[in-house]
């Protein structure tokens, strides 16, 4: 017999109807917050009227090691926390990093979670991954579908790594009556993304890739696989207004999905970042790098349901606006 929660559909206690909490009388903490996503989510926090935020930063706290958790709870005291802090890459990180991924992630979130029930914290946020489902899962990505298989090889260990904290997030709700809600985002992108071409993700890899051709006059790039996959993206000052939501509305102990709901193969999204990025050579697909998963879409009924969340901004436009920041960033860097 299966747990109630262990597949994803809600049970009664998902289903609460969640009384908006006034985040801007509360201690916020953010992991991750001088990171890409976090530094984002920590505007919108400042732009709701949130006054009282720690930001976490790597340099003054290992989450990896208990003591320093320990100090930071002794230090922030926080009343929510928003766990957004982890070690990611592409799919050429995660082939050669699937035992760091795996530690780091898993040892990161156990610890503070479990922090946070010592600590008595009312209510923690906890950012999954997309890369958590079956690769083969039915799409649109339904939460349901979250416990029916293995993830894609490529990015498993780290996929993985993230799903036990779901695991976490429901043991403890039932047990010891901890509030913790857990978000599934998309593929993330936007301005301030990393653009490292060892660790990048798809979008910033791209538009670094072609800016630097086109100014070096080169007549072809390369790109890893066959272009065949596709995927999901969500802006990412969409993805912290998500959270933001989230934590104000959401007290379900089931999963939820923040995405855009629009799929577009990875041979369209080149087609398109060259396009904006100007860039008039060739595409030249390696079929001999992975592919990753095949396909990524997800449902984001439950997010619009529940916390009234739904994305904002087109592919297009979000585009537009990393490719603007990176050359800006360029410029500096020159």
């Amino acid at each position: 017999m299966k747990s109630k929660h262990s597949n994803g559909k809600m049970s009664a206690a998902a289903r609460i109807e969640a009384v908006e909490i006034d985040l801007t009388s509360k201690r916020i903490c953010v992991t991750g917050g001088a990171g890409f996503l976090g530094s984002f989510l920590v505007q919108s926090l400042r732009d709701a009227g949130c006054t009282d935020v720690f930001v976490v930063e790597h340099s003054d706290y290992d989450l990896t090691k208990e003591s320093d958790v320990k100090r930071l709870f002794e230090d922030a005291r926080p009343e929510v926390l928003f766990h957004l802090a982890a070690v990611v890459g592409g799919i050429g990180a995660n082939q050669e990093n699937p035992g760091s991924f795996f530690y780091a992630n898993a040892v990161m979130g156990i610890q503070l979670l479990e922090y946070a029930r010592r600590f008595a914290v009312e209510k923690s946020i906890v950012i999954g991954t997309v890369c958590s489902y079956p690769n083969l899962a039915p799409i649109p990505f339904r939460e349901e579908s979250l416990w029916d298989g293995y993830p894609e090889v490529t990015n498993a260990p780290y996929g993985i790594a993230k799903k036990i904290l779901l695991v976490q997030c429901q043991a403890y709700r039932e047990q010891y009556g901890m509030n913790a809600v857990y978000l599934l985002p998309g593929n993330i992108y936007g301005p301030r993304d990393n653009f490292d071409p060892a660790s990048s993700h798809v979008i910033p890899a791209m538009i670094r890739n072609m800016l630097e051709a086109k100014a070096r006059k080169k007549s072809e790039i390369v790109c890893w696989g066959d272009g065949s996959p596709t995927r999901e993206f969500l802006y990412v000052e969409d993805a912290a207004k998500g959270i933001v939501k989230a934590a104000q509305r959401y007290e379900g102990a089931a999963p939820v999905n923040l995405g855009s709901g629009e799929e577009i193969s990875i041979k369209d999204l080149a087609e398109l970042v060259a396009q904006l990025c100007e860039f008039q050579g060739k595409i030249v697909w390696d079929a001999s790098k992975p592919n990753g998963q095949p396909r990524r879409k997800l449902d984001t009924t439950r997010a619009e349901r529940y916390f009234g969340f739904r994305a904002e901004t087109p592919l297009r436009r979000g585009l537009d606006a990393t490719i603007a920041w990176y050359k800006g960033l360029s410029a500096v860097s020159a």
